[in-house]
């Protein structure tokens, strides 16, 4: 029983320290980042993720910190109505995720 509460607290605890390490960021600290040159404009983000379904609109984005890396995520909608989720790393825009959305 013993082994098995010991599993059951490092389970526990390994899965809330990957939780842990990522956070929602607010639009003053996505500013402030932005301005300092941290990560890109989010014209270019969102040029980068519609140029990955050209036609799409934006929907909702978030700008997440993901162990010490900026990720924005971008919901976009196709021409064709599919909804996709793209995440870029917002450093550079590179294509991290492109997924249609469940």
């Amino acid at each position: 029983m013993k082994k098995l509460t010991a599993l059951l607290a490092t389970a526990l605890i390994a899965a809330t320290a990957g939780v842990a390490q990522a956070r929602d960021l607010g639009p003053d600290e996505a500013l402030k980042l932005r301005d300092a040159g941290t990560i890109l404009s989010f014209d270019k983000l969102n040029a980068a993720a519609i140029a990955k379904h050209p036609g799409a609109t934006l929907g909702e984005t978030e700008l997440d910190e993901e162990f010490g890396r900026y990720i924005y995520q971008v919901d976009l909608l196709d021409a064709q109505g599919v909804q996709w989720d793209v995440e870029l790393d917002a450093s550079n825009a590179q294509i991290l995720k492109d997924h249609q959305d469940d």
